[in-house]
């Protein structure tokens, strides 16, 4: 029986607990987000062994605290052939796990402040065609149909209507009780402390409970997935960047469209309310890996320079002294902290409502039900690490989707786990392989919203 995990984030749908450790699987998964979850699903369904070990809740962290986008729409270049095959998934995924997790093709529309930004969108569309993606670029006229009553003038935007979006705390849940039905292992308040070693390759995972042993082991931590693998000697330059969300009560606004705006972005979801947030602004604390991955994610830092927020405080010192790795028989910081569980950017969010309430004139008077905070596992270039990794054998690490992982993850979690068995990969991998970030390759960033 589990105890309560108390937070602030919204409710996911709960799971059950396998009920006993395994003495050992084919496949361990550490962490149990929508890339875990995934993984799990695609091994389970293969027949291979798998278990999957989460230190709080599954969907508890910012797999069940995102927006909900499944999107195409200005994406990384790099991603959109596992961005393709996601949306494959995601179209059959109700039917295969016999649960409506909210996965509605109602397109995505991003308007266009600027000429800057329209260009940008323009130059993404053209991009996008090589891919067989059906972009639209959109006049003002067209961008307002979509938002009745816009009380603001766009220049344009872009639309991509095989676009969708998808209820975060459904979605990880309803995967890992279908893991469940197909053989796998899932394990709640179950924190792995790190990996048995054995020879130079992964031999097992050692986890509160006890040992668990297994041939292939899959990282897919998110915001822990760093300091994790840095145990074993493996630097994975990522940080953590806090995004604020908040939810309304339901409303008749008569917009099924996902948009996004310069200042706000809206979802609707299926209990008839919208998830609401902005990109505009977000807050990153000062840690001692922000010195320590100084370097990667200085082309970063100049690009989001205005929009990026800059905080030194108690998080610098909670890190430098709680994150310290400790022996396998002592608690470690995972099971001290269950689930990351933030505080919203107060002062965002009601820039983010007053700009939306002034907006849509639909939303004036709506009742804001909910915010909260997540923390997004974002890499140097925005694009994820999904790679083994040459110093250890047996190893492969999922992170680092930059705050665009919940859409991509079916697809990033299947193509973890063809990568832990060997067998020929859904998409090319090249592009969110490890070394990328020590093989002396330029850090690009793809800017297109």
């Amino acid at each position: 029986m589990n105890t309560l995990i108390a937070h602030s984030g919204p409710a996911v749908r709960p799971v059950t607990n396998s009920p006993a450790l395994p003495t050992s699987v084919d496949v361990a998964i550490i962490g149990g987000g929508i890339i875990g979850v995934s993984a799990a699903w695609f091994l389970a369904r293969r027949g291979i062994k798998v278990a999957l070990f989460e230190k709080g809740l599954i969907g508890g962290e910012q797999s069940g605290r995102n927006w909900g986008w499944v999107r195409l729409a200005g994406r990384d270049l790099r991603e959109l052939p596992l961005m393709l095959r996601a949306h494959e998934i995601w179209d059959g995924l109700a039917g295969e796990l016999g649960v409506d997790v909210g996965y509605r093709r109602r397109g995505i529309v991003y308007a266009a402040k600027t000429e800057q930004a329209r260009q940008r969108q323009l130059g993404w569309a053209n991009a996008a065609r090589q891919f067989g993606i059906e972009a639209q670029i959109l006049d003002p006229f067209a961008v307002a149909d979509f938002a009745p009553g816009l009380n603001r003038s766009p220049l344009g935007g872009l639309y991509v209507p095989a676009d969708a979006g998808a209820e975060p705390q459904l979605a990880a849940p309803a995967m890992a009780t279908a893991v469940q039905a197909a053989g796998g292992f899932i394990f709640q308040q179950c924190a792995v402390r790190g990996l048995d070693i054995e020879a130079g390759r992964v031999n097992g995972v050692v986890t509160e409970q006890g040992r668990v042993g297994a041939s292939s082991a899959i990282v897919a931590g998110g915001a822990w997935s760093s300091h994790l693998v840095s145990r074993h000697g493996i630097r994975l330059p990522q940080l953590k960047v806090l995004s604020s969300v908040l939810r309304t009560a339901p409303i008749e606004a008569g917009i099924d469209t996902t948009m996004g705006f310069s200042d706000f972005a809206i979802r609707k979801r299926l209990d008839g309310g919208y998830t609401v947030a902005s990109s505009a602004s977000s807050v990153a604390d000062i840690v001692p890996d922000s010195f320590r991955y100084f370097s990667e994610f200085m082309p970063a830092l100049k690009l989001e320079r205005k929009a990026l927020k800059l905080r030194f405080g108690k998080p610098f010192f909670d890190e430098l002294i709680s994150y310290r790795h400790r022996p396998f028989d002592q608690q470690s910081i995972y099971e001290k902290i269950r689930v990351l569980d933030p505080t919203p950017d107060d002062a965002l969010l009601t820039k983010v409502e007053a700009s939306l309430k002034a907006g849509i004139p639909a939303f004036k008077d709506v009742t804001i039900a909910q915010k909260w905070g997540g923390m997004i596992d974002t890499m140097p270039d925005v694009v994820p690490v999904i790679s083994t990794t040459e110093s250890l054998p047996g190893l492969v690490i999922g992170t680092g989707f930059s705050g665009h992982g919940f859409g991509i993850g079916p697809a990033g979690g299947q193509l973890a786990a063809e990568l832990a068995i060997g067998v020929t990969p859904c998409v090319d991998p090249t592009p969110f392989r490890l070394p990328r970030f020590e093989d002396g390759s330029p850090i690009e960033i793809q800017s297109w919203l």
